[in-house]
């Protein structure tokens, strides 16, 4: 039997989706609570999310908040690092602590009988780090380790480029979440404790609870925490500029290398936009899936990469689009050509069969992203950070259905600006420059990664 991979599979039944009911409240101090019962396991999960990302760090001291994240549970109450680690193994917990632009995350997964105990250490954690300064030295020369080694990876050297040179530097977004080696080096203990001071309040953040724990056992718990917890940090707010930029080229020299990694996009309105289903919709066509015009064109028909993949990505206050691939550096200029060719072809829209296929994808997918503890609390954070109505879950699937080819076509047509795009390609100068031999792509700039802190996309 010869398979026919020409022909997409068939959608099969229809599928039944029971959104998480959620009680939310909120506590004396102000803190936010989303409640979700799930009760499969023995199981509690605690997401506390606080709104004081990257983004806040200042100009000359980008990483900050990746460092505070890294050693607020070096020690914390009565315990060292290594008692607190202990104290977490004991109860089988599993507790982590991570930033991104827009949050501090901090997480604590137990079994329903350990709560209590958990709980606290989660408490101690939040309420009383120490920041100890030999803990912070040690950690920042993880990070500072860390930036060296990213220097022979490509594709953190694409990322990190491109959105710098597509924000600006002085955008809040611009800076990746580690920081560059001169900020981090500038970066002090003392620092951190003000950070902690300024950022760490309980109006400033919002927590949500899943599992298998009685609400009013969890209302107990977090009356305690709500009294512990009563500094007055009010909710912070920062603003990133939307703006469409003129078509650019950077060329991130990475000398002798085999391949060129492809980033290539522009800015674009935030997560709450009318439009956000539609561009759901004709992204999958575009890029979206393995089996997209993107990744058909370059992987499929023509063999220059394993896979390329076009995306709307979204912060708290900001959003953008943008291509990724690899290719070989032979191909760069091919690739380039295909890419901007599909850009170009969307605008013009997709067809009902594509639609209905790409509809068809998520709503299948959609229910899995409810199956485990962790992905149900990480969906309500989402909710959270991006202001998502209460019934966004339960309405999702009824309005992906209702999404129509025009108002698809229409989005596809005003959303994608092929001659705005910001490119960057790490790999050989030499070899690259020499395969664009016009402004086709917008004028061609040679960057060194090391330089990167010192440039912006107006330089």
């Amino acid at each position: 039997m010869t398979l026919n991979r020409s022909n997409k599979p068939q959608p099969g039944n229809k599928i039944s989706f029971n959104p998480p009911y959620f009680h939310n409240f909120k506590l004396n101090n102000g803190l936010e609570v989303y409640f979700i019962p799930k009760t499969e396991l023995p199981i509690v999960r605690i997401n506390l999310v606080l709104n004081c990302g990257s983004r806040f760090d200042p100009a000359n001291l980008k990483g900050l908040t990746n460092l505070v994240s890294m050693c607020i549970d070096e020690g914390a109450g009565k315990y060292n690092a290594l008692q607190l680690s202990d104290e977490i193994d004991l109860i089988g917990a599993h507790f982590s602590v991570y930033s991104d632009d827009d949050s501090i995350y901090i997480t604590l997964q137990v079994l329903a009988e350990h709560f209590d105990k958990g709980f606290e250490l989660f408490k101690k954690v939040l309420l009383s780090p120490h920041f100890n300064e030999k803990d912070f030295e040690r950690e920042k020369r993880k990070v500072l380790t860390r930036l060296i080694q990213f220097r022979d990876e490509p594709e953190y050297i694409a990322n990190t480029a491109f959105e710098f040179l597509l924000f600006g530097k002085d955008d809040p977004y611009a800076s990746p979440i580690p920081g560059f080696d001169t900020t981090v080096n500038s970066v002090s203990n003392s620092d951190l404790k003000n950070y902690y001071s300024s950022y760490f309040g309980a109006e400033n953040a919002a927590i949500v609870v899943v599992g298998s724990i009685n609400e009013n056992e969890l209302r107990s718990s977090l009356n305690i925490l709500s009294d512990e917890w009563n500094n007055n940090v009010k909710q912070k707010l920062i603003h990133s500029e939307f703006n469409i930029s003129d078509k650019r080229l950077f060329i991130v020299d990475k000398k002798d290398s085999v391949q060129t990694e492809i980033r290539t996009g522009h800015l674009t309105s935030k997560r709450n936009d009318e439009d956000y289903f539609n561009k759901v919709m004709f992204n999958l066509v575009l890029g979206g899936q393995f089996t997209s015009r993107i990744n058909l064109n370059l992987r499929e028909k023509h063999g220059y990469t394993y896979g390329a993949f076009s995306r709307f990505n979204y912060y708290k206050d900001a959003g953008f689009f943008h291509v990724s691939t690899s290719v070989g550096i032979e191909n760069t200029a091919n690739a380039l050509n295909e890419i901007f060719s599909e850009l170009n072809e969307i605008k013009n829209g997709v067809n009902e069969e594509e639609l209905e296929f790409a509809k068809s994808s998520v709503i299948r997918k959609f229910p899995a992203n409810f199956e485990s503890y962790r992905q149900v609390a990480s969906n309500f954070v989402g909710k959270i950070i991006y202001g998502l109505s209460d019934d966004y879950f339960e309405t999702y699937i009824q309005n992906i259905k209702s999404v129509k080819l025009p108002e698809v076509n229409e989005t596809a047509n005003k959303s994608i600006f092929p001659d705005s795009m910001i490119t960057v390609l790490v790999g050989d100068y030499e070899k690259i420059s020499e395969q664009l031999k016009t402004d086709k792509y917008g004028e061609i700039v040679k960057l060194n990664y090391q330089q990167l802190p010192e440039i912006s996309s107006a330089d």
